[in-house]
């Protein structure tokens, strides 16, 4: 099986010149054998289109997991031209659905009895169909209406033969192209089997829906279908039906009454609420999983699906971004260029003159155009790229966070061409700033500490009476006289004091 899987992959790369998109880069290296022996057995094949257009084809005929790592590869501009990237991220899970027997099958395994003795009505037609999973509409036996998502049957399987040759392939890659460690595809692969493993566990998904519907609760801007928990298992989710009209579809958008001006704006301050007020953000926001509501009490609001892939930023992870949007709005360049050496994610013998100076060829140019002219996901991804000159280690949670804000913005002009991304971003960037690192932070992190001051402090007269009984140490005792060691356990215990009626004020001003 899997010899014969290998060989349909070289097969179907050798005929759309993947081969001598490899040997491109290589033009004396030890893999031109390889180019010739192809070039003579492929002697048919048309090369004449572009080499981004012969790789996306390629990957389409290998089938859907293969898709599946395109689209995953097309969000590492980081590592690929612009070119590749851009024409694998037009990649679409068109994937022809499992049939109906087979879905039922795995529900009644699941459920163990009868699907109709589950629901009050499921319906055989799936209504969408990708590389994992499909999704049916079916009736609880309460009469909500829900939407069904069942994991592929076998999927495990094909995928696991499937990364298995895609590990193989990149571990040959590093050792024979010359250019393969700079791109890194066994680090790519890994990244590809964590995305997989994730969105084979349909639990995991619907606790990724649960958590952000419960983030925008109430919202004016965002719906978010609830999870029926009782029908969930770890190949099966159902949660609500959700009704509304795909976003890619403007024409019906625009009949049905709907304000795409503010549906573009929506749409960039509910990235920005995800990203800046709750560090958990829908990572996958193509067309094809966003819907608008048209029903009048939910009318103009963006309706989310499939949550397979989300992005999370802990808090050194906005420190950083704080520390960068805020240098990056004064022109600090070379603030940009120390935080980088300073999180440890550009090298400690980078010079930072010259990554301050590259940081400032490509941010400069944009303060002189209007704002409605500059792409803001640009900007950052020409940042990842002009990183790589310098080694800098792109987190995963930050390419996530890159390419969402490019589908945003895409999405966010294809409704209104005249969108201010920065105008419309700039409150919620200013507000975040202060929560980060002005006066409101500083309250609000004294009332998330508050509760462990509250058990520390009477313990403190205990620490004190137990730090003064204690020996000084050896290396005091060494340098200092006796007197002086008197005078400096003095001076602490007064500082101890001091700091405890500091804490004690603080306290009691925020609780």
């Amino acid at each position: 099986m899997r010899l014969f899987r290998l060989a349909k992959i070289v097969r179907i790369g050798i005929a759309h010149g993947l081969d001598q998109m490899v040997l491109e880069h290589e033009p004396t290296g030890r893999l031109r054998w390889l180019g010739r022996v192809a070039a003579a057995v492929a002697f048919w094949r048309d090369l004449s289109a572009p080499r981004a257009v012969r790789l996306r084809e390629a990957l389409e005929h290998l089938g859907p997991i293969f898709v599946k790592f395109g689209q995953v590869l097309s969000t590492r501009r980081d590592l690929l031209p612009p070119d590749l990237a851009d024409e694998l991220a037009k990649l679409q899970d068109r994937v022809p659905p499992f049939p109906s027997e087979q879905a039922v099958a795995e529900l009644e395994r699941v459920y163990g009895k009868p699907v109709d003795q589950v629901f009050a009505r499921f319906s055989r037609e799936p209504v969408a169909s990708a590389s994992v999973a499909q999704v049916h509409f079916a009736t609880l036996p309460d009469g909500r209406e829900v939407a069904v998502k069942i994991l592929r049957p076998g999927v495990e399987k094909i995928i696991g033969h499937d990364i298995a040759l895609l590990e193989t392939f990149a571990g040959l890659l590093e050792a024979l192209w010359s250019d393969g460690r700079r791109l890194k595809p066994r680090e790519v692969v890994a990244e590809f089997r964590k995305y997989l493993h994730d969105e084979l566990d349909l639990m995991r998904e619907a606790a990724n829906c649960s958590q952000l519907r419960r983030n925008f609760t109430g919202s004016p801007l965002l719906r978010v279908p609830e999870v029926h928990w009782d029908w969930c298992a770890t190949s099966v989710m159902v949660m609500e039906r959700m009704e509304g009209i795909p976003i890619s579809q403007l024409d019906r958008l625009r009949e049905a009454g709907i304000d795409l001006k503010r549906l573009s704006r929506a749409g960039v301050e509910i990235f920005f609420t995800q990203v800046f007020r709750d560090g958990f953000f829908h990572a996958d926001m193509h067309p094809g999983n966003i819907l608008v509501a048209t029903d009048a009490a939910h009318f103009n609001k963006y309706v989310a699906l499939d949550f397979g892939i989300m992005g999370t930023l802990d808090e050194v992870d906005k420190n950083y971004l704080a520390i960068n949007f805020l240098a990056f709005f004064r022109r600090d360049y070379h603030r940009v260029a120390a935080a980088h050496i300073e999180s440890g994610w550009a090298p400690k013998q980078t010079r930072v003159d010259e990554l301050e100076a590259a940081v400032r060829a490509v941010c400069e140019p944009i303060f002189d155009r209007p704002l409605k002219e500059i792409s803001f996901g640009k900007v950052l991804l020409r940042l990842f790229q002009t990183s790589r000159r310098f080694n800098v280690e792109i987190q995963p949670q930050l390419v996530l966070l890159q390419k969402t804000l490019l589908n945003i913005e895409g999405l966010g002009r294809q409704l209104d061409p005249d969108l201010d991304l920065w105008q419309t971003a700039k409150p919620f960037l200013e507000r975040w700033m202060e929560e980060q690192i002005g006066w409101r932070g500083l309250v609000e992190h004294a009332k998330r500490e508050a509760p462990q001051w509250a058990v520390l402090l009477p313990q403190l007269p205990r620490l004190i009476h137990q730090s003064l009984d204690r020996e000084p140490e050896k290396a005091i005792v060494a340098e200092l006289a006796a007197l002086k060691a008197e005078q400096a356990r003095q001076r602490r215990t007064l500082a101890v004091i001091a700091g405890m009626l500091g804490i004690l004020v603080l306290t009691l001003l925020v609780l």
